[in-house]
This record gives C-alpha cells, sequence and structure tokens, in this order.
C-alpha cells in the first residue's frame, strides 16, 4: 500500500500565467443538446462496463480511465493513492454482532457484560459514519483507493472551486430492493417525507435495545435485540455477498459530468477562479476517498476561498439541491451556498425538486463538516429516492440525460457566478 501519487496525465500550461490549457485543435467544442448527450452516453456506456468496488483494482482501472479520457482533452491529472479500507457491511456487521452478543448476555442475566458489549457495538457503529473517523477501520484490513484530481485555470488563483464526483460503485443487496420504496409509496408516506428515512435505524437499534435491556432487565427486550442485530449482521453479510452494480447513476453519471465539465471550462476558462476536478474513489464505503482528500488537501484550502460542489447520482428524473444529511446528526448546507444554487437554477430555468435532505451521506458531508461552503447536486424519482439505487438495473440505459443536462447547466453557471463575483455571490458585499 502507498499513500501518493499512482502516476500523471501531462497536458499543456500558458508559459506566462501557468494556466492549464489544451491545444487549439484539441479545444473541446459543446456541440448541440443531442451531440452532448450522445458523448455522455458513450463515455457511460464506457465507465458501467468497468466493475468497480470500492478499494479494488476495478477502481483503479476506473481513475485510469478518466484520467485517460481528461488526457485525451489535453488535461493534465493525477492519481491520487490514498489507503481505505473498502467497505461498510465489516465494520457495521461487527457493530450489530456485539448487539447480539449484548442481547444473549442480558438473557443470561449479566447486565454488566451486556451493557459494555452494547455500548462497544452502539459506539463503533455510530462512529463508523461520516464525517466521523470511522475508528473501527484501523483494526480492519486497509488497500488502496484512488482520487482523480486534476486543475482548470490559474493555479495562484485567489479563489477555489472544488468540482467532486465519485467513480466506484456499489454493492446490491436486499435493503435497496426497488419494491421496499414502491411498497411504502402505496401508503402515502412519502408525500409528507421531506427526509429520507434512515436506512441504518435497524442497526442502530439492536446494540441500542441490548442496552436498555441491560439496565432494564427486561428480557423482551432482550430477545429483541438478538433479533434486530441478527437481521442486521444478515443484511451487512447479504450485501458483501452480492456482487458491485453497474453504477450509471450512482455514479457515473457525474463522473461523466466532470469530463463534460472540464471541456466547457477549457473552451472557456474561468477568469480568476481554479478548478479543482476531483472524483474520488471509495465514497461507496462511507466517503474514505473523500475522507483521504481532506486530510492531504484543506489545509491547503482557506475556507473563506474554497466552495465545494458535489454531485451525485444526478441522472434521475427529478434534479435536487440536498438541504441537508448525515446518518445520525442532520448537517444542513449553509444557507449562502444554497441561495446561490436557488438562485442560479431560477435564472437558467432549471426547476429544483424541493426541500429535500437525505439520512445518508455523499461526499459533500466531509467539506460540509470542515466548514466550507458546499451544496450537493443530486436528482430523485417520485418516491424521493434516488433511480434504480444499488440495484442491478442501475444502466445507462435508464439514465435521465436531461436530467444530466440540468444539473451540469447549474454547475457551470454557478462556477460562472462565482468567477465574476465571489463575495457577491455568496452574499458577503
Amino acid at each position: 500500500m502507498v499513500s501518493g501519487y499512482e502516476h500523471g496525465y501531462r497536458g499543456g500550461r500558458d508559459a506566462t500565467t501557468g494556466t492549464i490549457v489544451p491545444a487549439m485543435n484539441d479545444r473541446p467544442e459543446t456541440g448541440s443538446r443531442a451531440d452532448r448527450q450522445a458523448r455522455l452516453r458513450s463515455w457511460l456506456e464506457g465507465l458501467e462496463a468497468i466493475e468497480r468496488p470500492s478499494a479494488s483494482p476495478g477502481e483503479l482501472r476506473a481513475a485510469r480511465w478518466i484520467a485517460d479520457r481528461l488526457s485525451e482533452r489535453g488535461l493534465e491529472s493525477r492519481v491520487e493513492v490514498e489507503a481505505a479500507h473498502g467497505t461498510y457491511w465489516w465494520p457495521l456487521g461487527i457493530g450489530a454482532g456485539l448487539g447480539a452478543a449484548a442481547g444473549l448476555a442480558s438473557l443470561a442475566r449479566k447486565p454488566l457484560l451486556a451493557g459494555l458489549l452494547g455500548a462497544t457495538g452502539l459506539a463503533a457503529i455510530a462512529r463508523d459514519f461520516p464525517p466521523h473517523g470511522r475508528p473501527l477501520r484501523k483494526a480492519l484490513p486497509a488497500h488502496d483507493t484512488y482520487n482523480v484530481v486534476c486543475e482548470v485555470g490559474d493555479p495562484d488563483a485567489l479563489n477555489t472551486v472544488v468540482l467532486v464526483a465519485h467513480h466506484d460503485a456499489a454493492n446490491s443487496g436486499l435493503v435497496f430492493h426497488p419494491g421496499i420504496p414502491d411498497l411504502v409509496s402505496k401508503t402515502g408516506l412519502f408525500r409528507h417525507l421531506d427526509t429520507s428515512p434512515m436506512l441504518m435505524a435497524p442497526v442502530l437499534g439492536g446494540p441500542a435495545m441490548a442496552i436498555l435491556a441491560a439496565l432494564t432487565g427486561s428480557r423482551a427486550l432482550g430477545a429483541g435485540s438478538i433479533l434486530l442485530s441478527a437481521g442486521s449482521v444478515g443484511a451487512m453479510a447479504d450485501v458483501g455477498l452480492r456482487g458491485v452494480v453497474p453504477g450509471a447513476n450512482d455514479n457515473g453519471t457525474a463522473v461523466v459530468g466532470l469530463l463534460e465539465l472540464a471541456g466547457r471550462f477549457l473552451a472557456e476558462p474561468p477568469d480568476s477562479t481554479r478548478i479543482i476536478l476531483l472524483s474520488t474513489g471509495s465514497e461507496e464505503s462511507f466517503s474514505e476517498g473523500m475522507l483521504a482528500f481532506g486530510k492531504r488537501h484543506f489545509p491547503h484550502l482557506p475556507r473563506d476561498r474554497t466552495f465545494f460542489i458535489n454531485m451525485d447520482t444526478i441522472g434521475s428524473p427529478y434534479l435536487t439541491v440536498l438541504r441537508g444529511e448525515g446518518f445520525l446528526k442532520m448537517y444542513d448546507y449553509p444557507a449562502d451556498a444554497l441561495a446561490l444554487a436557488d438562485r442560479t437554477a431560477e435564472e437558467i430555468g432549471v426547476e429544483l425538486f424541493p426541500n429535500l435532505r437525505i439520512r445518508n451521506g455523499t461526499d459533500g458531508l466531509e467539506a460540509l463538516a470542515a466548514g466550507y461552503p458546499v451544496v450537493s447536486i443530486c436528482s430523485c424519482t417520485e418516491h424521493k429516492q434516488p433511480a434504480n439505487y444499488h440495484w442491478p438495473n442501475d444502466l445507462s440505459g435508464n439514465v435521465d440525460f436531461e436530467t444530466v443536462g440540468e444539473a451540469l447547466d447549474l454547475v457551470e453557471a454557478m462556477v460562472r457566478r462565482l468567477d465574476s463575483d465571489w463575495d457577491g455571490a455568496l452574499g458577503r458585499s
């Protein structure tokens, strides 16, 4: 395992300004809407053909594929190699297993042992959720993960916009079965929810119930904690044993979006803003690639002069800008960043699905918790869920490229506004 640079791809730099530029005959043209969609579809079909679980050789192939596409456009990029565990089912499964053991201890009338096991399991799970430090992973096997980093514009510019996607793909699992949201929708529950359900609640619930059993002596709670924890262990094992999905919507759409935006900003470079194009690895294992990027780069990115735009799963029917996210604590996105996104969307005629929060985590959560102005641009179905989420039908043929195009237009317009008047765009003037 190596922490450093896997390799680099060289483009050109203007000798006077240092700005990265391609040769004139390599400058990409945006073309018509049909041309853009065909280009995005072609790229997406290439990416989805790569089986790319987190922190795997396939993820490296995907990272090199992205770097190659950028190199074809004359852009210099690098692949940064970082350490990651590469799963979430092992840490959560271990925590749930401790919950089951705590329930058994409670039934055996060993309340101190039950309480200790339950508290350890609950803490292991809770601390594994981003943006926490994931301490249990330090005891688990580690692998290499691969972040692709590319810069456009003046490297010495005062302001920086970081555009984020991730190129790893998720494992499937019964917990992601598309019939579940379809069934829930028949109850009318989705019409009244602006925050997605907490998928990980049962995983936390087992150890928590065991603690209550230890405190109260309740055999019913003890038995319930065993059932709930055992079910969670089974669910995590099911995810771990299943194959990786094609990952077209989640998150190939954002990756090919980065490639498209690279072309736009090369054709018309920003005047006074550096743009970092970042495609992370190991997002599906709870943003380990983004966590590593932060450790390496956040100390050099001033919070008042850096803006993050995270794109995740932007190929569902309805575009949205998340109002907040978080597995346990809800982290609300900054009002000034949301105002910029909302105002820009209105000005360019992009309609946003309103007021959504998720009890989950994207790569935007790491930058958000670190105090940066950031937005996460996502998409959803009428059930307020990503289309084909973590399921084998997450294919390019099921992607809504109109929504992808709207997302890219919104991102570009936000960057242009920040470039023209950074403080004014964020309501600071």
